[in-house]
């Protein structure tokens, strides 16, 4: 007689969340901060050590003033998580009932769709287009109840039209999720298309311009009772005081440090998709912290590149691309170990010397 599963249905199939973490000298693979965490943020870590005997504000109302301020919405609008993977799975569970569908680029950023799976939806994989872009009516043909959109799309790095963001706004059947965790590298943001009685949900996070991965600060931007819905389904507690006091003062007076650290990251990478041009390596065109470049010798690259000293990410069969690497861009001395590296692998030179003329 066999024994019922104590395990709901949904989870049967999914797997724990395995990236591989070995130290490695340059670690370009998780398109973190690599100026590392602004100094106001640092200082105030070292300050909160009083605090973490009592519990946090429970729905971290000083950081959601703090966020509605950087994000120019009213703190009504915003609601808190434990990184914003934490604030994906509780929109989920908030809007969508089990056995309904949750549609998403293909190929996109995996954890999401283990997020809508573990809530019991159906996910649909929509193809980008032959821009890169996103697929709006075929997005909207699924019928999906929600639709998540990652712009600048992980791990490709294309920007989301703004086309495509206004028809979703304007025909989509549900909930249009926007992930936003690279959008200070864009420079672009769909959160003017959130109001009263918007469908969007425009999630956001610390973990990347703002240099606090660690802490795991995640945020999502929406109508106010949309927000409230998602926070019902958060839960209290979520951000512990330690990272609510590094995510203000990262918000308020670090606010100059991270603007300069963008900027020196997005003239980075258009000096590192230049070189890797010249080795035969053409990245997409990228909104984000990262670069990715398709290439049928993927996995050789990535190995040859392990053993100089130099960690990327490795993707291989994506829908529509193939194999592919994907590196995240940081201060050049770091892009010229990857630089290095490849060349050695390539047997090429990245050198731009004669290209100009």
């Amino acid at each position: 007689m066999t024994s019922p599963s104590l395990v709901r249905e949904a989870y049967r199939d999914v797997g724990r969340y395995v990236v591989d973490q070995s130290p490695i000298a340059v670690d370009l693979r998780d398109n973190t901060n690599l100026w590392g965490t602004p100094p106001a943020a640092g200082l105030a870590i070292a300050g909160a050590a009083s605090a973490v005997s009592r519990y946090p504000r429970i729905y971290a109302s000083a950081l959601k003033d703090a966020l509605a301020t950087y994000a120019g919405v009213t703190p009504d609008m915003i609601v808190t998580g434990c990184g914003s993977d934490d604030v994906i799975d509780s929109a989920l569970r908030a809007v969508a009932d089990p056995g309904e569908c949750m549609a998403h680029l293909d190929p996109t950023f995996p954890t999401a769709i283990t997020f809508g799976r573990m809530n019991g939806l159906l996910p649909i994989g929509v193809p980008l287009t032959a821009t890169w872009d996103a697929d709006a009516d075929a997005l909207i043909a699924t019928g999906a109840r929600v639709i998540y959109l990652c712009s600048p799309n992980n791990p490709t790095g294309t920007v989301v039209s703004r086309a495509a963001l206004e028809r979703l706004a304007a025909n989509a059947p549900g909930v249009v999720i926007v992930d936003e965790a690279y959008t200070e590298y864009a420079e672009a943001s769909a959160v003017d298309l959130v109001g009263p009685g918007s469908r969007f949900l425009i999630l956001r996070t610390l973990s990347k311009a703002f240099g606090l991965a660690g802490l795991r600060v995640g945020y999502a931007i929406g109508a106010p009772d949309l927000i409230a819905a998602v926070e019902k389904s958060r839960g209290p507690y979520k951000v512990n005081v330690i990272a609510e006091h590094a995510a203000i003062a990262a918000l308020t007076a670090d606010a100059g440090w991270v603007r300069t650290r963008v900027s020196e990251t997005i003239a980075n990478r258009r000096h590192l998709a230049s070189r890797l041009t010249a080795l035969g390596l053409p990245p997409l065109p990228s909104g984000a912290n990262f670069l990715f470049s398709p290439t049928p010798d993927a996995v050789r690259l990535e190995r040859a590149l392990w053993d100089c000293g130099v960690g990327i990410r490795l993707y291989t069969g994506l829908r529509g691309i193939g194999d592919a690497i994907r590196m995240t861009v940081g201060p050049w001395p770091l892009m010229e170990s990857l630089i290095g590296g490849l060349e050695h692998a390539t047997g090429r030179s990245a050198s731009l010397e004669g290209q100009l003329a």
